[in-house]
């Protein structure tokens, strides 16, 4: 067990630092000047200067990585361009923000996922399960700026019993997480559906195995040959699915975030691009590439403990 965490762990450490590479080289270091993209043909001279200095610019640029991966490692991004103060002090505000709306979203495709797929693998071939599965693939279908003005029109405009946007900072307590419903629910609804029919899908091949055979022969109801004896086994492809479900959730984000005026990675993101804040730009995008990488550890750690076999290949 030791060697497979190690080897996992060693994995994905190699993985963050091919990521930060590949992240500052786009950057900094493709054609093109970074100086000058960031200030505009109009700037004036004395402007362009202080900005390649700020950048670093006037220094070989594998030092400037092994710089910045350092200060990387410390917690140390940088400091914004446009704001004036420290990316890591951007980041932690908007991370706050984007976890809290990415943990609730997984937690909602979850409780959505496992009843849907459950039942409609007990209930297999049968009007249930076709107008179940339909209705999964109506919600993997649909694009999220849709869902996310539907969600505004319906529980907002015309029920108002949900705000349709802004977020007034975990200052207020919990009772901000009001302003996380909608957004949450538009980025779950489509990843409750694909899981749901990975579900489905899992557990019906966990119901041809011969010990599921052997449990039904004992003369068990088939609801408890279902839960008790093939749901554990069918968890674990689900869990992977789960990894690769969070990232497309943090990827979602970017929609969703500036949809709902939501102050998370996602619209940090978006504009340090607008205001050409290399700086600001590769902090989010290094810390958003480093959350992706470590629930693809805890996941492929977790479905390791759930079948022994995998440590061993």
């Amino acid at each position: 067990m030791w060697a497979y965490l190690v080897r996992k762990i060693a994995g994905a450490a190699l993985t963050f630092l091919a990521t930060s590479f590949v992240v500052f080289l786009a950057l900094n270091v493709l054609p093109g000047d970074p100086a000058r993209l960031v200030v505009g043909h109009e700037a004036s001279p004395e402007l362009y200067a202080r900005v390649w200095e700020e950048l670093g610019l006037d220094r070989p640029w594998f030092t400037r990585y092994l710089e910045w991966l350092s200060g990387l490692l410390r917690g140390d991004l940088g400091r914004s361009l446009t704001y004036g103060v420290p990316v890591a002090e951007l980041v932690g505000r908007g991370i706050s923000v984007t976890f809290a709306l990415a943990g609730a979203a997984m937690a909602l495709a979850v409780l959505m996922a496992f009843p849907l797929g459950v039942i409609s693998a007990y209930r297999a071939s049968g009007a249930v399960d076709a107008s179940l599965m339909a209705l999964s693939q109506l919600g993997t279908a649909m694009p999220e700026f849709w869902i996310g003005l539907l969600l505004v029109l319906a529980f907002s405009l015309r029920l108002g019993l949900l705000p349709s946007g802004w977020f007034p900072g975990w200052e207020e307590g919990p009772s901000a997480g009001v302003y996380l419903i909608l957004p949450a629910l538009t980025l779950a609804l489509p990843r409750g559906g694909y899981l749901a029919r990975m579900v489905r899908g899992s557990l019906l091949s966990s119901l041809r195995e011969n010990y599921v055979a052997a449990a039904r022969a004992k003369g068990l109801p088939e609801w408890k040959v279902v839960l008790r004896h093939a749901l554990k086994p069918s968890l674990v492809p689900v869990l992977a699915s789960g990894g690769m479900v969070f990232g497309r959730l943090l990827a979602g984000a970017l929609v969703v975030e500036n949809l709902f005026y939501l102050p998370g990675l996602g619209k940090l993101a978006l504009s340090g691009v607008m205001a050409r804040d290399i700086p600001l730009v590769q902090g989010t995008a290094v810390v958003a590439a480093g959350a992706i990488i470590a629930v693809s550890l805890i996941t492929e750690i977790s479905y390791g403990l759930l079948d022994p076999r995998i440590r061993y290949r």
